[in-house]
């Protein structure tokens, strides 16, 4: 009896449908997940502006600022998911800026929340041309303007504007990100009994906002630089007076990530002998 043939298989033609609804399966979630992300990031931004906003004009901005952020402002490992908002400048994690040791608020935040918080706050010596706030690669720039905060040729600051400086000098409180100040003169020579030159003075209106900040707000000095650039780096043209007014200036900068690289590192020890004070005026030589 002949053994009936057995016909092959059919190849399956649509097997590849399988793995593509599997592909299309996981594509979907993944959007998903980075929609809701995305969302999630815009919320926190919207939330850590309005906390700031509030915890300025009521206090505690410590307390209700770290409360935002997930985290206290010294925990390097928490509350950094937020850190990364839109339209800010992207924080880096982990990572401890010049001055800032560990448990000391070593992680960079993003300043658009700030920059908001200034140019309300500040409105109206914004308005005034008494200062600008602008938000730079570098970091969040405020700017105090000569003639509202110094005299002419002078590096006394003035006490009428101090609740402006107040502001500033809590917002730099409230965030881990160092600042530096940076002293500006338009081009116009200088040479008095005090200052010999522009820099002479845009160093000195630098150590005299530095040293209110310190003493009078109780800023850490580790947390502060400063910078003098004479007349090298206007904002506006020196061949007109509100030019010139312009360029005669104090930015004080909290840095971003990016200001920051350009800062040298802090707050390393070295191995070595430490000369007190008496010893190196010992080691003077006295020429007759």
């Amino acid at each position: 009896m002949a053994r009936k043939k057995k016909h092959p298989e059919h190849e399956n033609h649509e097997r590849w449908l399988v793995s593509y609804a599997d592909f299309i399966t996981l594509l979907f979630a993944f959007f998903v997940v980075m929609f809701a992300s995305s969302h999630a990031d815009k919320g926190k931004a919207a939330e850590v502006s309005n906390s700031v906003k509030q915890a300025l004009d009521e206090g505690g901005f410590n307390t209700l600022v770290a409360s935002v952020l997930g985290g206290t402002v010294g925990d390097i490992g928490q509350g950094n998911a937020q850190m990364k908002g839109p339209g800010g400048i992207e924080a880096t994690k982990g990572e401890k800026g010049p001055g800032l040791g560990e448990g000391e608020g070593g992680t960079l935040v993003e300043l658009k929340p700030a920059l908001d918080f200034l140019t309300d706050q500040l409105g109206e010596e914004i308005a005034a041309g008494q200062m600008e706030v602008s938000l730079q690669p570098r970091g969040l720039v405020v700017s105090f303007r000569e003639a509202a905060f110094f005299p002419s040729g002078e590096a006394t600051i003035s006490e009428r504007n101090l609740d402006s400086m107040r502001k500033v000098a809590e917002l730099v409180l409230g965030l881990p990100n160092p600042v530096r100040m940076e002293g500006h003169t338009d081009s116009v020579p200088i040479h008095t009994s005090h200052y010999a030159s522009n820099w002479e003075l845009s160093a000195a209106r630098s150590i005299a906002m530095l040293d209110l900040f310190a003493d009078r707000f109780s800023v850490p000095r580790e947390k502060l630089s400063i910078a003098a650039y004479a007349e090298n780096a206007p904002v506006d043209t020196n061949g007109t007076p509100e030019g010139r007014a312009r360029n005669r200036r104090v930015d004080i900068i909290l840095l971003s990530e990016i200001g920051r690289q350009g800062e040298p590192a802090r707050s390393q020890s070295f191995e070595g002998p430490v000369l007190e004070p008496e010893t190196i005026e010992s080691t003077e030589t006295v020429h007759h």
